[in-house]
């Protein structure tokens, strides 16, 4: 039998009834459906309402909206939508689809970080997704003067505890109310089936394919070859092992026969991840931290994420008047430059495991704080970035520098420089989605590195994530370093803006450290400068890049670009920073949705679409 074996009855904003008020749903149904019989007429008219106009170019819906990084998983959010489920319901389809047709990106195998909007009770919440570090971590093989600690950081020794299975399974349990048989039937259907590969996924696939085992290979190639452009993936390995956990649960991979087939891949190719690790494995919820910028309150997840440089940066840029700097002027991309240059620097200074190490938040996210830091920035002259010292468990202070090839978060410039960009700085995925009660959830999960680890256990058809290379090693003992049994930190920033007390935006991004400076940008882009979600996701970026560098997008002026540079900036040319999601809902008078608006990046080939 399915571990969630049936719809659950539910309210009128889409979540599950207790079994008592299942019983008396039935009853006013009945009821009032006799009443209206009788009547021949509604109980009362509804007030018509004018729904704002659509700007060109932006994805509508008066019911519902699913934003994601391709058509099959947006679709597959929708038809769940359309059957009746809430946003939950929906994000766990879009999710478990995303492991089909972006399996280089996300998955079963992954981890995240998941913010959620529940209307019932008009608050959000942060679903940890990331887990905990595998308890015989020894950090010291990801650090020379290790041999090979540099492959360590990508191989089978970089895997850590999937949590992005628990996290549906903590989505589910709290607020949904479809079976899983119905959820994962859309994903299980592209994965049997099979769609065909575009031309970001075929050249990731070729550029992986030679370190596939030969299992691997035979999936995602023919004759030796990788598939290419327009050939058709078929996934029947993965198609069942999703079939087995619709019906089986996550115990299937926490425990059962697909958490077997882990651990033995892990023993065999000398990573840490064992059976153990993913028994004890949970998701767990945490408030959201929030700052309040010119009338609107912008939330992210709280540490153990290590989403709230992204408020720093706001919080700094809310002490200049970024309307009158001007869109992406020399100005205004100079002061955001130090701005956020200052926010990675209070990463590196302050994140940790909040129950070893919480950062100082009351003090970064006040307003003192901002205006201390903002006092010492110049208008004219780019200053170096610095590394901060950090407290070292078990010895003195040290820098929380090092050359940027030594550390896990270092970024490769050649990379994102070169011509489709875009996919190589987003080997992640993000996803919007809102349903007709105001139900919304933004969220972002990845494999770490393209294909993660590179490790498949045979016959499952997933993709083991190689989640601790984005710590950081040095020094040793750091609070980012690999701290086995300890949380793990990600960096993802999925964000709301609430109006009124009201989600009025989700929006968010993949993109590695990029992440939490691309966010601030396009809520600026919407609270500033009043751009509608897709004009605010499609406008260039610029992102600083540890340790000195400032990657400007090809869209932003040679002139800018060269002003800047004369300020001090090291410039260079990005091919593309990112591959964002957002949606906007506007209510009626009566606190309801009635308009929908999404947008999906053009950067990438994903899809927004309205219900």
């Amino acid at each position: 039998m399915n571990w969630i074996s049936r719809r659950r009855p539910s309210r009128p904003n889409g979540r599950p009834l207790p079994p008592h008020g299942r019983i008396l749903s039935v009853f006013l149904v009945v009821l009032v459906a006799g009443g209206m019989a009788c009547a021949g007429e509604p109980v009362a008219n509804a007030p018509e309402v004018s729904l704002p106009d659509v700007p060109d170019g932006v994805a509508s819906g008066q019911l519902g909206m699913v934003s994601s990084a391709h058509p099959i998983a947006t679709r597959a959010g929708l038809e769940i939508l359309e059957a009746g489920g809430n946003a939950f319901d929906a994000a766990i389809a879009v999710a478990a689809t995303l492991n089909v047709v972006e399996p280089m990106m996300s998955g079963v195998g992954g981890y995240g970080t998941i913010l959620v909007y529940d209307t019932e009770e008009g608050r959000g919440r942060f679903l940890n997704a990331s887990d905990r570090i595998p308890r015989a971590v020894d950090s010291d093989l990801f650090r020379p003067p290790t041999p090979g600690y540099q492959e360590n950081r990508r191989g089978a020794k970089a895997v850590s505890t999937p949590g992005n299975l628990r996290a549906w399974q903590a989505m589910s349990e709290e607020y949904g109310t479809l079976s899983w048989e119905e959820l994962f039937a859309p994903a299980i259907r592209a994965a049997s089936d099979g769609f065909e590969i575009d031309e970001r996924t075929a050249g990731l696939i070729a550029s992986a394919f030679g370190e596939f085992a030969p299992h691997a290979q035979a999936i995602y190639g023919r004759e030796g070859q990788p598939l290419g452009v327009g050939d058709r993936l078929v996934q029947e390995d993965l198609a069942g092992s999703l079939a087995l956990i619709a019906q089986d649960g996550p115990s299937a991979m926490y425990g059962g026969s697909l958490g077997e087939a882990v651990a033995s891949a892990m023993e065999q190719a000398g990573g840490f991840l064992a059976l153990e690790d993913l028994l004890l494995s949970e998701a767990d919820w945490w408030e959201p931290i929030h700052i309040d910028y010119r009338g609107v309150q912008v939330m992210t997840a709280s540490p153990p994420s290590t989403a709230f440089p992204s408020l720093v940066r706001l919080g700094l840029m809310s002490r200049y008047d970024a309307a009158e700097l001007g869109h992406n002027t020399v100005p205004y991309l100079h002061s955001f430059a130090e701005v956020t240059k200052h926010a990675f620097w209070s990463r590196l200074a302050y994140a940790g495991d909040p129950e070893f190490r919480p950062p100082p938040l009351d003090r970064l996210l006040s307003e003192e704080y901002w205006n201390e830091v903002v006092a010492q920035i110049s208008p004219d002259e780019a200053t170096p970035f610095e590394y901060p010292q950090v407290v070292v468990e078990g010895s003195a202070s040290a820098s929380a520098g090092g050359a940027s090839a030594e550390r896990g978060t270092s970024t490769d410039l050649a990379t994102i420089s070169a011509p489709g960009a875009a996919y190589a700085m987003s080997h992640t995925t993000h996803f919007v989605v809102a349903d007709q009660w105001g139900n919304v959830v933004s969220a972002t999960q990845t494999l770490g590195n393209s294909f993660g680890s590179r490790i498949m256990p045979e016959g499952t058809g997933i993709w083991l994530n190689n989640s601790l290379a984005y710590c950081t090693f040095e020094p040793k003992g750091n609070p980012m370093d690999a701290h086995a049994g300890r949380r793990k930190l990600s960096g993802d920033c999925p964000t709301f803006i609430l109006k009124d007390g009201r989600p009025w935006v989700a929006i968010g991004t993949p993109g590695g450290h990029t992440i939490g400076q691309t966010v601030p940008q396009m809520v600026m882009n919407i609270i500033d400068f009043g751009m509608n979600v897709q004009d605010a996701i499609s406008a260039p970026r610029v992102s600083f890049v540890e340790p000195d560098r400032l990657a400007v997008e090809r869209e932003i002026s040679p002139e800018i670009r060269d002003v800047l540079a004369a300020m001090g900036h090291k410039v260079f040319e990005a091919g593309g920073l990112g591959n964002a999601h957002g949606l906007t809902i506007e209510y009626g008078p009566d606190g309801r949705p009635i308009q929908f608006l999404g947008g999906a990046d053009p950067r990438g080939s994903g899809m927004a679409k309205g219900y």
